[in-house]
């Protein structure tokens, strides 16, 4: 295992994620201790220091595995990061009552890291309304000793996280990011690290396999990776790229497995970005993968001109290539449901003046019904 420096703390470079833990008859509910506790034995073993929590995953029972498995190690062999779930609204007046049973949960007395959780359209306004305090509120957990490091993760538009920044990015020490390398355009996750690496920030990697979307390419896609590195899998690829960005701290792997952990500690044994032509590559690759779904949209903006309902129809048509490409998930119903109704795909009224404009022959209408379609 090799590390990255944070401070004074060598992490590595490697962390184990717990939102796939094994499971028992396929219940997410219920995480396999004995499986849990024998993947934690071997990270350990394997170098690995770093184990990120949340309070929703495996159903609320993640924090509680977790804590049994690390409990059985001295205090200062790991670091263990859990996270505010500011991402339901809900949760949000009962920041002091859910840290509290975390720490109950994970039982500890402190975080090494702790997260305000998901920063995205639905809950931006929550998190910077200073009457509400939430920042604050942790930034008092820190000032007693029970968060070590304050940091966030995020999913939100561009506009929503320089706005998260602007607010509190003085009090950011770390920032958890989807990044991978279809992302890196796709979500614009580009602009997102050159922006913290501005600020200093450290990045730290959600979701580097894209949920398994990038282990499983097409023979052609794996062949050409082949000819360029014989010896590296798939998934050696996807986290090659992510040693070759700048900032990145930590990437966070969520394994299910003990042959999953072994696999993935066997790269991260020894530094090997990629080169630049490897590099150029892999973007190539991921720009046909999302070329081969959704609509081939460039955001030329011919189209929001003529339209009467003021829709803002590129930005639509990324949500719906998303959605596609993703086969569902939470990320495009998320930022829909934070829009006003009339700026919804719903509200489109079919008249196709859009469409006559388009210099991609993307049949708009069309593809918001199809968009409205899944969405149910």
């Amino acid at each position: 295992m090799f590390y990255r420096a944070f401070g004074d703390k060598s992490l590595s470079a490697l962390g184990m994620g717990t939102m796939r833990l094994p499971v028992i008859d396929g219940d997410e509910g219920k995480p396999d201790l004995q499986a849990v506790c024998e993947m934690v034995d071997r990270a350990l073993a394997r170098g690995i220091n770093y184990f990120d929590t949340a309070w929703g995953y495996h159903n609320g029972q993640s924090e509680i595995v977790m804590g049994k498995a690390l409990s059985r190690h001295p205090r200062d062999s790991f670091y263990l990061a859990d996270k505010f779930p500011g991402y339901d609204l809900a949760n949000i007046d009962k920041v002091d009552e859910i840290f509290e049973k975390q720490l109950e949960k994970c039982g500890v007395e402190y975080f090494d890291f702790y997260l305000v959780h998901n920063v995205c359209d639905t809950n931006i306004d929550a998190y910077t309304d200073p009457q509400l305090g939430i920042v604050n509120r942790l930034l008092e957990r820190k000032k007693a000793g029970q968060i070590r490091h304050l940091g966030f993760s995020v999913h939100a538009n561009q506009a929503d996280f320089e706005r998260f920044l602007k607010c509190h990015g003085e009090h950011m020490e770390f920032c958890q990011v989807q990044l991978n390398y279809l992302d890196w355009t796709f979500q614009d996750a580009r602009s997102k690290v050159e922006l913290l690496n501005e600020l200093n920030i450290p990045v730290f990697v959600m979701e580097p396999l894209r949920g398994g979307r990038l282990v499983n390419l097409s023979d052609a896609d794996r062949s050409l990776l082949t000819q360029l590195r014989p010896s590296e899998s798939m998934h050696g690829w996807a986290f090659r790229f992510l040693e070759s960005v700048p900032g990145v701290t930590v990437v966070l792997s969520g394994m299910s497995s003990l042959a999953q952990l072994d696999d993935n500690c066997d790269i991260f044994t020894s530094p090997a970005p990629l080169t630049r032509h490897e590099y150029d590559t892999l973007l190539e690759l991921a720009d046909r993968m999302q070329k081969a779904t959704g609509v081939p949209c460039t955001s030329c903006r011919y189209c929001t001109e003529y339209c009467p309902q003021g829709l803002d129809i590129p930005h639509l048509l990324s949500l719906y290539n998303e959605h596609v490409f993703t086969g569902g998930g939470f990320m495009a119903p998320m930022a829909i449901e934070a829009m006003a109704e009339a700026a919804r795909p719903s509200a489109c009224v079919s008249c196709r003046g859009c469409e006559a404009v388009c210099p991609q022959g993307i049949k708009i209408s069309e593809t918001f019904e199809d968009f409205l379609k899944r969405l149910k």
